[in-house]
């Protein structure tokens, strides 16, 4: 791949900014279960979470907190609301992989970068800046009402930039939430960041792999 587009969009967690929820859930449920018992909690987690923004859109404290009860009643947990605040309370001080940066900010002056982020506007642009690299717009789930993988949260943002599909290069390291449904949306340009943590998409959704985002500049010619 070599395309110049318009805009490059970003997932943010997990794409650019480490996302270290499993190690949240671990602190605070690790001393109730065995090993196994908290791997197995931390997919249900996962899992709970993608299954809570599939419906209409609400806050996402409320996500986090409906999937950590779900989670906890599988498990046979005792819930506790300050247990999930605490979890959504860490978002915003989370900070980027290594890699992002100094690659983001190359890329940045040449491409406009726009995030579209599952994530509250109280939450998002904490997480930003310590990105340290220039975006020309940041989009949250709250702004378009929906979460990804809805095809609304693109839509919202293909609108608000006032382009098409083929205009623009989605990056992100999850597939659920990115790959699939930007595929959906006729976005032909997608770059799958493979970080480890989530199986690779399967070839028929056309996209390339980069390992970080060190690997971006010379997809877009620079």
């Amino acid at each position: 791949m070599t395309f110049r587009p318009k805009y490059i969009t970003f997932d943010c967690y997990g794409t650019l900014t480490y996302f270290p929820m499993h190690q949240v859930a671990h602190d605070i449920y690790a001393d109730q279960l065995s090993p196994e018992q908290m791997y197995q909690f931390s997919n249900d987690f996962s899992n709970y979470r993608f299954d809570e923004v599939m419906g209409d859109w609400k806050p996402y404290d409320q996500i986090l907190k409906s999937a950590v009860q779900r989670t906890c009643k599988r498990h046979g947990l005792t819930y506790r609301d300050e247990d999930a605040q605490r979890i959504y309370d860490a978002v915003p001080t989370w900070g980027p992989h290594a890699d992002v940066p100094h690659a983001l900010t190359r890329v940045g002056k040449k491409i406009p970068l726009v995030i579209l982020s599952n994530a509250m506007n109280e939450q998002i642009h904490s997480n930003v800046s310590k990105l340290e690299a220039p975006f020309h717009k940041v989009f949250t789930a709250e702004d378009a009402q929906a979460y990804k993988p809805r095809l609304a949260a693109y839509e919202y943002m293909l609108d608000q930039l006032g382009c098409g599909p083929e205009d623009i290069l989605h990056v992100s390291a999850n597939p659920r939430y990115d790959i699939f449904p930007a595929h959906d949306m006729g976005i032909k340009n997608k770059v799958f960041v493979n970080r480890g943590h989530e199986p690779r998409p399967n070839e028929a959704f056309n996209f390339a792999e980069i390992r970080d985002i060190k690997g971006l500049p010379a997809l877009v010619g620079l």
